[in-house]
């Protein structure tokens, strides 16, 4: 019987999320499911939070960052690639350390690389072979083929599937429900729009949308 690998890395008992939406909601629930942690606090520069939960308490701005760095780990649970990367710089600059979380629900395959800060959430497929770079989210009920290399802060949306040997570069969204097609490379800094269908190689940087996929606003 082949034993299931814990694909989450942590170091403390303690973790900080920096984004208090929704999905920062729904990485402190991967977080509670693994057990891990005795504490789970939020970090986020909006000061007027609502419905503010006492198990899973707002505590400040992320200027908290320094002073936490040294007994907490830290997850940036912000959809925007461009933020999501400025956030981690600055952790980075303070050797604060990046927690990797994956639900147990989550079906890894084997030779499977998953990059500090990554999330990976529930349902989600990663089959074998395949390469998550850092900070990065496969999202909600998505599938990542065999072989398939995700650039750094790469955010694979909820129900999306890449199937095998595609390439994506860093800081690209691929939207809810869409599909790229085997052996594809996508380049950095492009925006897949939901439910579209790439099937040709993507070697400039913009916004695709459609079946199949085709750039608009990039002339």
């Amino acid at each position: 019987m082949r034993l299931k690998l814990n694909y989450s890395k942590t170091k403390h008992n303690k973790l900080a999320i920096i984004g208090y939406g929704g999905h920062g909601r729904v990485v402190a629930d991967i977080a509670l499911s693994l057990d891990i942690y005795d504490k789970i606090v939020f970090l986020d520069d909006n000061t007027e939070i609502i419905n503010n939960n006492e198990k899973l308490p707002y505590v400040g701005t992320i200027d908290l960052i320094e002073k936490l760095s040294g007994e907490y780990d830290f997850v940036v649970a912000i959809g925007s690639s461009k933020i999501r990367k400025k956030v981690t710089d600055r952790l980075n600059e303070c050797n604060a350390f990046l927690a990797t979380l994956v639900h147990k629900s989550a079906v890894i395959g084997s030779d499977v690389t998953i990059g500090c800060g990554s999330v990976v959430m529930s349902g989600s497929v990663i089959n074998a072979g395949a390469t998550i770079g850092d900070s990065c989210i496969v999202n909600t009920s998505s599938s990542v083929d065999h072989d398939c290399n995700i650039g750094d802060y790469v955010h694979i949306a909820v129900g999306t599937h890449l199937c095998g040997t595609v390439s994506v570069g860093e800081n690209t969204w691929v939207g809810a429900g869409s599909t790229v097609i085997n052996n594809i490379d996508i380049c950095s800094d492009c925006m897949i729009g939901a439910g579209a269908v790439v099937v040709k190689n993507i070697d400039k940087s913009g916004t695709y949308v459609g079946v199949p996929a085709k750039a608009i606003g990039n002339e």
